[in-house]
């Protein structure tokens, strides 16, 4: 008996986008998401939110007081207190770093902060290890890999492409496409929500949304929701005949029996196949 396991709600595709540096042209960029149904992450630094109102920049950052309201429904992830090149920095200072933006960034939103992107790319071996002990469950890389899979190493998590990508719209007419369901597929988006000001090319990240957005077979999701899903997925625990299955997790998982018999296996429970 063939058993694949699927994406929430039985789905074998799923998007997620992730943006870095809160400043306010995320508004615009939310406004996009939110009518299309995308959702993603926003790595933020809670130590300069502030800075802005003594130093000009040409893009203003989110200010503390409205980041609960504005990402709901997204996620935030930590991006380090102020954004250092953090290779070159000692480990505690790192350290210090990072745990001080995910207790502020929790204060501000009353939830759990899991995730990190790396700021200007910077990481090592020892950061991996360090994010780890931190309780960060996954970093994000600025280097991407063109295709759609699932991260092999969480802590060096390689993005599909950057949305000034030129393949951008072959990539998510690829993924759009595809009906293969005894494979999980994962577009995977980055950048910085500035630079469609910078550019003048607001329509590339509209276009793309329009095109991705509310289809019936894509889960749209943040990178916590991913890495935490997959998990619980890999926590399944199956009879040796595969004549039952036991979910440990307290979220749902889903599963597809020979090709198109779809099961939620709803948490803490034993599920006969």
């Amino acid at each position: 008996m063939k058993i694949y396991t699927c994406f929430p709600g039985g789905k074998a595709k799923a998007l997620t986008m992730s943006y870095d540096d809160g400043k306010d042209t995320d508004e615009r960029l939310l406004e996009i998401f939110n009518k299309n149904g995308i959702r993603g992450t926003f790595n933020l630094n809670y130590g300069i939110m502030t800075d802005d109102d003594f130093v000009p920049i040409k893009y203003p950052r989110i200010k503390a007081d409205r980041i609960k309201e504005l990402y709901k429904g997204h996620e935030i992830a930590t991006h380090t207190m102020t954004h250092p090149t953090i290779a070159r920095c000692p480990l505690t200072y790192v350290a210090k770093e990072v745990l001080e933006d995910r207790i502020g960034l929790e204060k501000l939103t009353g939830q759990i902060v899991r995730g990190h992107a790396y700021p200007n790319g910077s990481y090592s071996k020892e950061i991996k290890n360090l994010l780890a002990s931190l309780d960060i469950a996954y970093a994000r890389v600025v280097e991407t890999k063109p295709d759609f899979s699932l991260p092999a190493d969480p802590l060096e998590w390689k993005a599909t492409c950057h949305h000034n990508d030129p393949k951008l719209m072959e990539y998510a007419k690829y993924l759009a496409e595809l009906n293969k369901p005894q494979y999980l597929k994962l577009m995977y988006v980055w950048g910085h929500s500035y630079e469609f000001e910078d550019r003048n090319n607001w329509n590339v990240i509209e276009e793309f949304c329009e095109y991705m957005g509310h289809r019936d077979d894509i889960w749209y999701a943040t990178n916590i929701e991913i890495i935490d899903y997959m998990e619980a997925s890999s926590r399944l625990r199956f009879a040796a005949d595969e004549s039952f299955v036991y979910n440990p997790s307290a979220c749902s998982v889903w599963i597809n029996i020979e090709d198109g018999d779809i099961r939620e296996l709803k948490g803490g429970s034993f599920t006969e196949l």
